[in-house]
C-alpha cells in the first residue's frame, strides 16, 4: 500500500444500502496520487455503486471515505465536487439540446471557461473544437462521451471518476479515447476509471482493484495481473478478456 501522503482517496469498510437491498459490503479500495486506477468486475458487482458513494449520491450506512486527507463519508454532493472530484456517469448525462459549448459552460464554477484550459481540452479531443456550436444531441456516441469528460475536466479537479467510457463505441473511438486519457494520466489529475473492457484498460492502469458480491477481492498493480492470465480467469472469468 503506497504511504499514507500518496493516497488521495480511501474507502474503508465501506457498507452502503439501498432499501432492504445491502449493496456495498465493506469496500476498501485506496486510489494512490495521480495515475490511473481502474476497478473492474462483473455487472452487479457494486462497481457503479462504489462511484455514487464517493461523490455523496449515495450515502453509507458505515465506514469511511477519505479524499486528500479530510472524511467525506457523509458530505453533500457539491461540497465533494468543490473539494475537487468530478464524476463523469455510464449514461454521460449531457444536455442534448444544448450546444457543446454551452454544456462546458455550465460546468464552470467560476462562470465562465479559462481559455488555456480550453485550448488543452481541445488539444485531446479535436472534435469539440469542430463541434462547438453543435447541439450535443446530435453528436455519435464517441463524441457525446468526450463531452462529458470534458464537461468534467473544464476546471481543475483532483480526482476523476469515469464509469464504463468504452460501452457501445466503435473501436476506432475506443482507441482515440484511449490516447485521450493516457494525455490525461501525464497531467495531475487522478482517475479512478470503471470498465468491463480488460484489454483496454490493461495498457491504461497502472493499479488495479476488482470487484465481486459488493466488496474488492483482489487490489494490486494492473502490470501483475495483465502478466497473469491465471490470475484473470479467477478473478475476471472469460467473460472480460473476450473483448
Amino acid at each position: 500500500m503506497p504511504d499514507n501522503s500518496d493516497i488521495l482517496l480511501q474507502l474503508s469498510g465501506v457498507h452502503m444500502h439501498v432499501g432492504q437491498y445491502h449493496i456495498l459490503q465493506g469496500v476498501d479500495l485506496v486510489v494512490p496520487r495521480r495515475g490511473l486506477t481502474v476497478l473492474l468486475g462483473r455487472n452487479g458487482a457494486g462497481k457503479t455503486s462504489t462511484l455514487r458513494t464517493i461523490v455523496g449520491m449515495w450515502k453509507a450506512s458505515c465506514g469511511t471515505v477519505r479524499f486528500d486527507g479530510t472524511d467525506i463519508t457523509q458530505a453533500a454532493t457539491p461540497d465533494i465536487a468543490r473539494s475537487g472530484i468530478a464524476y463523469v456517469p455510464e449514461n454521460m448525462a449531457i444536455f442534448s439540446d444544448l450546444t457543446v459549448r454551452e454544456n462546458l459552460h455550465l460546468a464552470a464554477r467560476a462562470g465562465k471557461m479559462d481559455q488555456a484550459r480550453l485550448d488543452w481540452i481541445f488539444g485531446i479531443f479535436p472534435a469539440l473544437k469542430r463541434f462547438w456550436q453543435t447541439p450535443a444531441g446530435n453528436l455519435s456516441g464517441g463524441q457525446k462521451q468526450m463531452v462529458a469528460i470534458a464537461r468534467a475536466m473544464i476546471e481543475p479537479r483532483k480526482l476523476l471518476l469515469i464509469d464504463e467510457p468504452t460501452k457501445g463505441l466503435a473501436p476506432a473511438i475506443v482507441q482515440h479515447l484511449m490516447d485521450a486519457l493516457q494525455q490525461l494520466k501525464a497531467t495531475d489529475t487522478t482517475i479512478l476509471l470503471v470498465e468491463q473492457n480488460f484489454n483496454f484498460v490493461r495498457h491504461l492502469g497502472d493499479t488495479v482493484a476488482v470487484m465481486d458480491d459488493g466488496h474488492v477481492v483482489h487490489a494490486g498493480t494492473m502490470a501483475d495481473l495483465a502478466a497473469d492470465a491465471s490470475l484473470q480467469e479467477r478473478l475476471l472469468g472469460l467473460s472480460l478478456t473476450e473483448h
